[in-house]
C-alpha cells in the first residue's frame, strides 16, 4: 500500500515538472508565429529569394541601383541610311565632308543603364569616306611611284591566250585566270577561244571583266580524251596567233590555260623578254602528296639545277653556271606508266605535255610577216604544222630561247588539271 503511493506522488511529481517547463516555450511559440511582422519579413524574404533565383543576382542590389542611380542619360537612335560609294570620285573636293549622325546624346553624360553594368556610347566608329578616299588614292599615287623607279620603265601591252570550253568547272578556272588578269598593272588584251563555238556562258563570264576580250569560236568540239583535248588545244592557240597577226596587235603573247595558276611576279618578269623567252612551271600532277619527280633531259652533264622546291616537278629551262641555256627540265612520266588518266573523268593522275605552252611568251612581232628587225630563226606560222607539240616548233633554233626567271630557277606559276566527271548536270543544259 505504501509501496504504490508512493509511485503515485513521485508521478504526480514528474508530470508537474514537465508541465511548468514546457507552459513558457509554448506560450513564447504561440506569440511568435502569430506575429504580424514575422509573417511579413518571412515571406518578403521567400519572395526576395525567389526574384534572385530568376534575376541570378541579389534582388537588394538591383534596388538599391534603381533607387540610388543619378544616371539621366537618354540616347536617341536615328535609322539614316549610309550613302554607298558606287564610283570613285577622281575629284576629292566632291566627296561630303561629314557622314549623317546616327547617334545622338542629349546630355553630356553619355552612360547607360543596362543591368548592373554602364554601357559608353563611344562616337561613330566608321571612317569619314572622303579620308578613306583620300587614303586609297595616295597608296595608289605611292604603288605608281614605285613602278615608275624600280618597274618596268615602258611596260608593253599584254597579250593572253586562253583555250576554253564550256564544262562544270569552266566558271571556277576561267574566273581565277581573269581575277588575275585584272590586277595586271599592264595594258592587257585577252583572246578567249572557245571549243564548240562561242556560247553565252563564256561570254558572261568574260564580260564581267573590265579587259579587252576577243572572244573567238573554234567550231570543232572538245573531246573526252586528254590525248585528244592536249591536240586540239593546240590548234586552239594557234588560232589565236593567226589572230594577233591579222589585229597587227603589239606586245607579249602569253598562254594562259584556264585552270592554271600564276603568280604575279610572272607578269613583270615576262617584261624583259625581247623576242622568244620561257619559264618554269610546277607540275602539280596529283592531287595528294607523294609520287612523280622531276627528270632533267639536259645537253651537258655539268648542269646543277637550283630550284626552290625540288620535291615538286618542274619543266622549264635548264642553265648552267654561266646561266646560259643548255637544255630543258621535263616531267618524268615512267612513274605512272599504265596509271595515268585517259579520259577528262578519270580518276587518275592527269599528266602534262613535255613541255606545256604556259611555260613560252614570245614578242607579238615574230608572228608578223614583214616586222622590222624580225629574226630569221623564227618560221612562218602559215608553215608550221597544227599538231606541234609545243612552241619551240615555231622557232628554226630552239637554242635562242631566252631563259627568264633567274634563268629557270624560280617558279612563277603552277598547272593543275581538275576537272568534273563528264557526265556532271552542271551548269543546266
Amino acid at each position: 500500500m505504501k509501496l504504490s503511493m508512493l509511485q503515485q506522488s513521485y508521478m504526480n511529481r514528474r508530470s508537474a515538472s514537465f508541465r511548468g517547463s514546457s507552459a513558457p516555450l509554448d506560450s513564447s511559440t504561440d506569440n511568435t508565429i502569430k506575429s504580424p511582422a514575422a509573417i511579413f519579413w518571412l515571406l518578403l524574404h521567400g519572395f526576395c529569394c525567389l526574384i534572385s533565383l530568376v534575376l541570378g543576382f541579389r534582388f537588394s542590389r538591383l534596388v538599391f541601383f534603381f533607387l540610388f542611380s543619378t544616371s539621366t542619360t537618354t540616347t536617341l537612335y536615328i535609322a539614316t541610311p549610309l550613302p554607298h560609294l558606287t564610283k570613285t570620285n577622281n575629284n576629292i573636293n566632291d566627296l561630303p565632308l561629314e557622314i549623317p549622325v546616327i547617334n545622338k546624346t542629349l546630355s553630356s553624360s553619355s552612360r547607360v543603364v543596362v543591368g548592373r553594368h554602364g554601357i559608353r556610347i563611344r562616337p561613330w566608329p566608321h571612317p569619314n569616306p572622303s579620308e578613306v578616299m583620300k587614303a586609297h588614292q595616295i597608296i595608289e599615287t605611292v604603288q605608281r611611284e614605285q613602278r615608275t623607279q624600280f618597274g618596268v620603265k615602258s611596260p608593253r601591252t599584254l597579250i593572253v591566250v586562253t583555250p576554253t570550253y564550256v564544262r562544270t568547272f569552266q566558271t571556277l578556272h576561267l574566273t581565277g585566270v581573269m581575277h588575275s588578269l585584272m590586277l595586271v598593272p599592264y595594258d592587257v588584251v585577252w583572246i578567249v577561244v572557245e571549243a564548240g563555238g562561242a556560247t553565252n556562258e563564256t561570254a558572261s563570264i568574260i564580260a564581267k571583266s573590265s579587259i579587252k576580250t576577243f572572244h573567238i569560236g573554234f567550231t570543232q568540239k572538245m573531246p573526252n580524251s586528254w590525248e585528244g583535248r592536249h591536240k586540239l588545244e593546240t590548234k586552239m592557240r594557234l588560232r589565236a596567233l593567226r589572230v594577233v597577226r591579222e589585229e597587227m596587235m603589239d606586245g607579249i603573247v602569253m598562254f594562259a590555260d584556264d585552270s592554271n595558276m600564276h603568280s604575279m611576279e610572272l607578269f613583270d618578269e615576262i617584261q624583259n623578254v625581247k623576242w622568244f623567252g620561257a619559264v618554269s612551271v610546277g607540275i602539280l600532277a596529283h592531287s595528294g602528296g607523294g609520287g612523280g619527280e622531276s627528270s632533267s633531259a639536259v645537253a651537258e652533264k655539268d648542269v646543277k639545277p637550283n630550284l626552290s622546291n625540288p620535291a615538286m616537278p618542274v619543266q622549264g629551262p635548264a642553265c648552267n653556271a654561266s646561266n646560259k641555256l643548255v637544255g630543258w627540265h621535263t616531267f618524268n612520266s615512267l612513274p605512272y606508266e599504265g596509271k595515268s588518266a585517259v579520259y577528262i573523268d578519270d580518276r587518275a593522275t592527269v599528266l602534262p605535255r613535255k613541255l606545256e605552252w604556259a611555260g613560252f611568251v614570245l614578242n607579238s612581232r615574230l608572228l608578223l610577216k614583214e616586222a622590222q628587225d624580225k629574226p630569221e630563226w623564227v618560221k612562218d606560222l602559215d608553215l608550221v604544222d597544227e599538231n606541234i607539240e609545243s612552241p619551240l616548233a615555231l622557232l628554226k633554233d630552239p637554242s635562242m630561247v631566252e631563259p627568264l626567271g633567274s634563268c629557270g630557277r624560280q617558279v612563277l606559276l603552277w598547272w593543275l588539271r581538275v576537272e568534273a566527271r563528264a557526265d556532271s548536270k552542271f551548269p543546266p543544259g
